[in-house]
């Protein structure tokens, strides 16, 4: 799993496609108005999450994108796992075995990193991200 723009523009759209489909599905023209993203670039993200079945499609007047499952279903590992590729916190110039590779002095290191990376991604929920959204939001109007 690698922790990049696309996979940050993932998180961000599907929240935001969460957050406003009271009314059924949501388009992405809405999600790139409010979240400044591009609508291409949301479309090849869809795509993926689409074949990676995190979302579905519906075409057709009030068409758009729903979770093809409960929030709470959806990990933030499942939608960056949907984008990319395997977080990995590693800096190997040479694959191993092949014929150039030594073994880093923190090799150890960095993959426990990308392992705590990944368990800490995956016990974490839309539904997880949602709720810790309202409670902020309701913390700022007590304030």
């Amino acid at each position: 799993m690698r922790l990049s723009t696309k996979s940050r523009y993932a998180v961000t759209s599907l929240l935001d496609m969460v957050m406003n489909s009271q009314k059924g599905p949501v388009s992405l023209a809405e999600i790139s108005k409010r979240q400044g993203i591009s609508l291409s670039y949301l479309e090849q993200l869809f795509a993926k999450m689409r074949r990676n079945n995190l979302v579905v499609s519906t075409r057709g007047p009030g068409g758009g994108y729903s979770l093809s499952m409960a929030p709470e279903a959806v990990s933030i590992s499942d939608i960056i796992c949907a984008v990319d590729d395997k977080v990995e916190v590693t800096n190997k110039d040479a694959l191993a075995g092949s014929a150039a590779y030594e073994p880093c002095l923190t090799e150890q290191l960095w993959e426990e990193l990308s392992d705590q990376i990944s368990n800490y991604l995956t016990n974490i929920s839309l539904a997880d991200m949602i709720n810790n959204q309202s409670d902020t939001e309701n913390l700022l109007k007590d304030c």
